[in-house]
């Protein structure tokens, strides 16, 4: 039988089937994973399993993140020769190399997990209509990148939940689909590159790929989920899941990861675990009815401040605030943030000092090994006040965030050495107090606008009153 229930007339003819395509993009790994069960099904096994280096989009990410999609090949390719296949690697634009490989194999489907970004979604019409012309099929899966697919769960007035409270109600009524049937593979004989050599890896930064995700998954739901609503927000314990980046690049399945977090009878751990998992669909169906959120304010404001210089000194983590600057320093070494100093770093940029949360967002999307642009772009307005929050003009003071947060301060002290020595959290949060000779002789910037309200610049910044 064909993925779609249709009899496969090459098998009952008993002549070896045209091969299909399963053109991988942010779903690398073999479990769970519809598009490669498809393309293996229609195909009687034989599938091309394909994954082109888009040349449009690797120049712009950072060392770290091209080292993740690197190991994360690299598995693919042994998970793939596990079940009889093998990774075939491509490089250059995706819809003439698909089209190409089409060509050399003979074959008519492609099987490709549907995207939301306004890219993804011109790139699937292009691929389309370019095997269209060719006489091939372009087949389209849904619930690869999220566990709901975006538009499926809609109010009755629009395309699109923009409240995610109400979208979370209904999503967590809705059914999970059924986990993917891992396939047996033969690869046509077909050339491919050399995958390339992600290199040493680096302290401190997380290693791709699906067997390392899956390791890391199967340790935080037996010992860390239960206790996720008490500790999710505490700097200094880093005791989040660290799971955004294989989810980003579909090392793991969401809907897996839900249905082991035990969604249909959570305790309060797993339940905040899956309202994080929830917050990703909700991104994903605003950003498919608004692909336009990349680049364009939700919710219209006033002008952004201009100040290359505060910006530089954010993006470096020498802004002054300790907590700010811990933030930005552990994104720079480790290619990931915690979660709360996510939302305390974009606050300060976008509320404290004005400036454009595009700028903020197109620094995250570079360095972050999760740079998941839905989520980015999308928390990225829900602080700057242009997006979905019911409260955009809400300001997270750094100050009041710091001392809930990192109380003793050992987030801060470590990724800001200059403050290692300090025990006193009222210092290591605000060593201004110390005196400016104290701040020179520990080679630490004194802060670049007052949090309460000052100038910068020459401009008045906005006040950072403590909402939280």
């Amino acid at each position: 039988m064909g993925w779609n229930g249709t009899v496969n007339q090459t098998s009952l003819l008993g002549t070896s089937p045209r091969p299909v395509v399963a053109l991988f993009t942010r779903d690398l790994r073999v479990h769970d994973n519809p598009v490669l069960t498809a393309a293996a099904e229609s195909g009687a096994g034989h599938t091309v399993p394909l994954f082109v280096l888009d040349d449009s989009i690797l120049p712009r990410i950072s060392g770290p993140r091209r080292r993740f999609l690197q190991e994360s090949l690299a598995d693919l390719d042994a998970g793939l020769r596990r079940l009889g296949g093998r990774l075939v690697l491509r490089t250059g634009d995706v819809v003439a190399e698909v089209c190409r490989v089409a060509v050399e194999t003979g074959a008519t489907e492609v099987h490709l997990a549907r995207d939301v970004t306004g890219y993804a979604q011109a790139r699937q019409r292009r691929l389309a209509s370019a095997l269209q012309a060719q006489g091939a099929v372009l087949h389209l899966h849904d619930q690869i990148h999220t566990i709901q697919p975006p538009g499926e769960l809609r109010p009755a007035d629009r395309d699109y939940y923009s409240v995610f409270t109400p979208y979370w109600r209904r999503w967590a009524e809705a059914p999970l689909r059924a986990a993917a049937v891992t396939p047996r593979l033969t690869v046509p004989d077909i050339a491919g590159l050399p995958l390339p050599d992600p290199g040493p890896v680096r302290a401190g930064v997380l290693r791709g790929g699906e067997t390392v995700g899956r390791q890391r998954a199967r340790q935080w739901l037996e010992h860390t989920v239960e206790r996720y609503e008490e500790i999710h927000d505490d700097l200094a314990a880093d005791a989040t899941s660290k799971l955004s980046p294989y989810l980003h690049f579909g090392c793991l399945s969401a809907t897996g990861l839900a249905a082991r977090a035990g969604r249909d009878h959570p305790g309060p751990g797993p339940l905040a675990f899956l309202r994080q998992l929830c917050w990703r669909d909700f991104h994903h169906q605003v950003l498919a009815a608004r692909p336009d959120a990349v680049h364009t304010d939700l919710r219209p404001r006033g002008e952004w401040a201009e100040d290359p210089e505060a910006l530089a000194s954010w993006a470096e983590g020498r802004t002054g605030i300790p907590i700010v600057d811990a933030g930005m320093r552990q994104l720079a070494a480790e290619g990931w943030m915690h979660n709360r100093a996510r939302l305390i770093t974009a606050g300060f940029l976008g509320k404290t000092l004005g400036i454009d949360w595009r700028l903020g967002a197109a620094h995250f999307a570079l360095h972050l090994l999760d740079a998941d642009v839905a989520n980015n772009v999308l928390n990225w307005q829900w602080v700057a006040g242009t997006g979905m929050d019911t409260r955009p003009n809400r300001v997270l003071n750094p100050l009041r965030q710091a001392a809930r947060y990192d109380p003793t301060g050992e987030y801060v002290r470590r990724y800001v050495p200059e403050l290692a020595d300090l025990t006193d959290p009222a210092h290591i949060h605000q060593p201004w107090r110390l005196g400016p000779v104290s701040l020179r002789q520990r080679g630490y910037t004194a802060p670049i606008v007052e949090v309460s309200g000052g100038r910068v610049g020459g401009r008045t910044v906005a006040s950072a009153e403590a909402l939280f």
